[in-house]
């Protein structure tokens, strides 16, 4: 399985590969005051979006604290949302709640449609091969190609290229024939590349208790965008220079070598300094890399033990900052 898996990474950081995407979901918003009113549901800037331009967010309640995640995107007049299929509910019942006197409407899509995952460093040479555009990252665009109507999608995460193909069960399978020398990936194997590009997870790294910049994720954020739900919060934290603690990536030292996954923390880990708790392991795998196995996390800790270059510790062994 390792040696499997180490494959699929070495595919993904050095060539190409694709996998089926069965954890997605979507909402359509539509309405005269989808602008104005969407723009002041999310962290970041929606008015300004361009059509075929989307952009990161977070939805926050009234005290600032993260509700959900997600992508969206401008589709002509209307607006598309894509996040985790394990939060769409969530988050069409939060903004379902402050539509009150607003022409907006807000609807689940393409669920009857598949997707496909296409990523790596040439998987733009694999597009072109299907006949569909590149795209710059955080784009949409609806194409008709010899596969079929394609709605391809360019999510803006993690330190390869990625594309999204959106389409009918005849059409996927159509592209999946066409790409059929490109390696498929397993689940694990993008597992493994999420902790290795520290990309947080909501429910999981990133929950209804934390805070926008303790996650570090400074590009779902908008400071002069105008109002919205929680800006006051997001504001007052920035006026203050920062957070208490930070989202950041770790590589793990077992005390007992060498690393296996009889080493893995049970999640959430503390984290702690010279025996005091300052922070949290929230995600862990052990990841075959080419100089061997090596155990990665993703996790909050305070920043006066990284300032302070204070030895971190879990309950199996020491922990350093990945960079």
């Amino acid at each position: 399985m390792a040696n499997n898996t180490q494959h699929e990474l070495d595919q993904i950081r050095e060539n190409a590969a694709f996998a089926p995407l069965n954890d997605r979901a979507f909402l359509r918003i539509t309405g005269s005051d989808a602008t104005r009113w969407l723009n002041g549901m999310v962290t970041n800037s929606i008015q300004s979006l361009a059509p075929g331009e989307g952009n990161y967010n977070f939805l926050l309640n009234a005290q600032g604290r993260i509700q959900g995640d997600c992508t969206i995107y401008r589709d002509g007049d209307e607006f598309l949302l894509e996040t985790s299929a394990n939060q769409v509910e969530a988050i069409q019942r939060h903004l379902d709640h402050f539509i009150i006197m607003d022409d907006v409407e807000l609807s689940p899509d393409y669920t009857e449609k598949q997707g496909l995952l296409l990523l790596g460093p040439k998987a733009s040479t694999i597009l072109s091969e299907l006949g569909l555009p590149t795209l710059d990252p955080l784009r949409l665009i609806h194409v008709e190609s010899t596969h079929g109507s394609v709605l391809l999608i360019t999510p803006s995460v993690g330190s390869v290229a990625r594309y999204e193909l959106w389409a009918d069960a005849a059409a996927i399978a159509s592209l999946r024939d066409a790409a059929a020398g490109t390696t498929e990936v397993s689940a694990i194997a993008l597992e493994h590349l999420r902790l290795l590009d520290a990309t947080p997870r909501f429910g999981q790294d990133i929950r209804d208790r934390d805070l926008p910049q303790e996650t570090a994720q400074t590009h779902a954020l908008h400071f002069s965008k105008g109002c919205y739900l929680g800006q006051e919060i997001v504001e007052r934290i920035r006026s203050r220079g920062q957070v208490h603690r930070t989202f950041t990536a770790f590589r793990l030292t077992p005390d007992t070598e060498p690393a296996g996954s009889e080493a893995l923390p049970t999640l959430p880990a503390p984290l702690e300094a010279n025996g005091k708790a300052v922070g949290e392991l929230t995600s862990a795998a052990l990841i075959p890399l080419p100089e061997g196995p090596t155990l990665f996390a993703l996790g909050y800790v305070r920043r006066e033990a990284l300032e302070t270059h204070q030895p971190l510790t879990y309950s199996g062994g020491s922990v350093t900052r990945s960079s």
